[in-house]
């Protein structure tokens, strides 16, 4: 296979000794890409037990184990490995994530153009038994198969690209950045990343939004793409197929749109949101409805609804007041809403 154009640092973020076996498959897997990157770094955060567990396990397998020397939570955590990062690509892997063969390679392709700047790729639910009636879709039991409400637990949700596209912003679970983003913008915005279980998010949308504004600004062409062919397989697990987390993390959802609408302005933090509620939702609904799974039905209207009720929250006053862009774009007017 010829090599890819860029080198890569691939970044395992971790927190919990709950996760060890995800933790040791995601690992493993990076190490049997066909691509090698040059180098992987663990970053835990604020887990002295896991720290120590980690760096025994993986340090003599070449892996750099490092706390996280931010403020706790996955940004925090993530903005450590930027830090430290020695790839001309940033790549993050979740912890409970396993990279299928091919995937470093496919991600890493598109970088032979220069004015592509954030490359993201396909996360497949791997559910305890089948696919929940609480996170429907229209192949249920097509391990493959999307379901409208996928992003809900971290996966590629009905809707997107099925070919390489660009798109507006990148999932967590499988993404990758040029190490110059992060030069030029800054990190992640620690305010509204995950703390251990806590459901908020959006981190990434608010980064791939700031970069492209930031980008546009200076007169520079920016692509952010999703290529379908860099596939990793994302483990679910029990808690997150029950209703409790369904509407906590709908809720925390449009919270996290309002504090992303805060520092980006409304028209981009909600443009890829509008068209999945106009198009994609009303046809699941419809599709559950007529095959008789009502209660599928009301989980795509109960998540939406939540996540209207939470974002309509979260632009009450004060409530995103202590959302704060990262230090190298604070400086620089924000888009009004």
């Amino acid at each position: 296979m010829d090599s890819p154009a860029v080198t890569a640092t691939v970044v395992v973020c971790v927190y919990t000794e709950k996760r060890w076996d995800d933790i040791v498959a995601a690992v493993g897997s990076v190490a049997a890409q066909d691509v090698t990157p040059a180098e992987t770094l663990v970053i835990v955060d604020h887990n002295p037990a896991l720290l120590s567990r980690a760096q025994q396990e993986f340090g003599p397998r070449g892996v750099r184990v490092l706390p996280n020397a931010h403020k706790q939570g996955l940004s925090g955590a993530r903005n450590t490995a930027i830090a430290e990062a020695t790839g001309d690509v940033v790549v993050f892997l979740d912890d409970d994530a396993a990279a299928r063969p091919g995937w470093l390679a496919a991600l890493l392709a598109p970088y032979s153009d220069p004015t592509v700047k954030a490359v993201g790729g396909v996360a497949h639910p791997r559910w305890p038994v089948n696919r929940p009636r609480v996170l429907p879709g229209a192949a249920p039991y097509d391990p493959n198969g999307t379901g409208e409400l996928d992003w809900i637990v971290g996966c590629t949700y009905t809707g997107q690209p099925l070919r390489q596209a660009e798109v507006r912003n990148l999932m967590g679970c499988n993404m990758s950045f040029r190490r110059e983003v992060f030069e030029r913008v800054g990190g992640f915005a620690e305010d509204i990343g995950r703390i251990g279980k806590n459901p908020l998010g959006c981190e990434e949308t608010e980064l791939c939004i700031r970069a492209r504004q930031h980008y546009h600004r200076a007169g520079e062409k920016i692509r952010i793409l999703f290529e379908p062919a860099a596939v990793v397989d994302h483990r679910v697990s029990r808690d997150r197929i029950e209703w409790a987390y369904l509407r906590r993390r709908s809720w925390a959802e449009g919270l996290s749109k309002a504090a992303v609408s805060k520092l980006v302005g409304s028209d981009d933090a909600l443009s890829t949101e509008r068209s999945y509620v106009a198009r994609v939702l009303p046809t699941a609904v419809l599709r559950e409805l007529k095959e008789g799974r009502v209660s599928s039905a009301a989980a795509v209207v109960t998540a939406l609804a939540c996540t209207t009720a939470g974002y309509v929250r979260g632009k009450l006053p004060g409530a995103t007041s202590g959302v704060r862009l990262p230090a190298a774009e604070a400086s620089r007017p924000q888009t009004g809403d």
